[in-house]
Formats: structure tokens, sequence, C-alpha cells
């Protein structure tokens, strides 16, 4: 009986099976913002680099987080493969275009499991998630207010080093 108990888990299988799939979304975008640092060193935006590195690190965060949740509540949690990691990129607004389409996809992913978790009355995981989600809100509103200063800023001449000076207000 006590074997039983141990191997039962306290999150719901769906739940679980979406939070692996956040998982593996988390590791490609810790991938991704680190590809998108290098880009960023090589092009010489040193600064906009440092800040792709935190952020690369921020999502790792991410990632380990709900991996040792789903271990917390007796899931399985799954080491994700990471593939198709784009390098390349037209401009610095190429990049951070790219990086807030990719949060607004994290944004959805993150509010169709709470929204699946409620359905599933897994209190837990919905609770767990309310972090995720005032987190997407700041993400998002960091590389908006990144991208309006590159609107303002211009991407002619020493607007480039003025874009990557600015970012460094950014990186926490």
């Amino acid at each position: 009986m006590k074997d039983i108990a141990r191997q039962s888990m306290s999150i719901k299988v769906e739940s679980m099976d979406l939070l692996n799939g956040q998982i593996k979304m988390e590791a490609h975008a810790s991938a991704t913002y680190l590809a998108m640092a290098s880009w960023c060193e090589q092009n010489g935006f040193f600064t906009s680099a440092k800040f792709f590195y935190k952020q690369s690190e921020e999502e790792r965060g991410h990632m380990m987080k709900i991996f040792e949740f789903l271990v917390d509540t007796g899931g399985n949690p799954v080491s994700p493969e990471v593939t198709n990691i784009n390098h390349d990129y037209a401009s610095i607004v190429d990049v951070f275009e790219n990086t807030l389409e990719h949060e607004v996809k994290v944004t959805k992913s993150i509010h169709n499991i709470v929204k699946k978790a409620r359905e599933l009355g897994d209190l837990a995981t919905e609770r767990f998630l309310d972090w995720f989600v005032l987190e997407q809100v700041e993400e998002e509103n960091t590389i908006r207010d990144i991208l309006d200063m590159i609107a303002v800023t211009g991407t002619e001449g020493v607007g480039l080093q003025m874009i990557d000076n600015q970012v460094e207000k950014w990186i926490e």
C-alpha cells in the first residue's frame, strides 16, 4: 500500500504533458537567446549580447522551475531535445522582433496550460503557473519597450550604438 501511495501523482497527466511541452519551449528559448547573444557579439552589439545571455539563463531557470515542480508532484519531467535554432538575423530590430514573437507564443502557451489545469481541477498546477503568468507580462513589456526605444532612436548611423547602449537598462 505504501509503495502505491509513493507512485501516485498529485498532478493530472494532461497537466504533466502540457508542462513537459512548456519545458521544451523554455529550453528552446534558452538556446535561441544564446544564438541571439552570439549574433549580437558578432555584429558589435555587446550590451545586447549581455542582455540575451541573461535572457538565456532566465529561460533555463524557468525550465528548471517547471521540471522541479513536476518532480515535486510525482510527475515525470522529460529532458527536452532542442533543435531548429536560428542563428541568422537581418538586423538588431529583427532580433528583438523575433524575441517578442517568441514571448507572445510563450504567454499563449502558459495561458492554455492554466485554462486546462482549471478545467481539470488541478489547483496545484494552476497556482504554480500564477508566477509564470505575471512573468510573461514583464517579459513582453520589456521587449516592447526595447522595440519602442529602437523606433524612437532609429537604426541609422550612431542610432545603432545608442540602441545597444540603451539596452543596458533592461539588464538586471
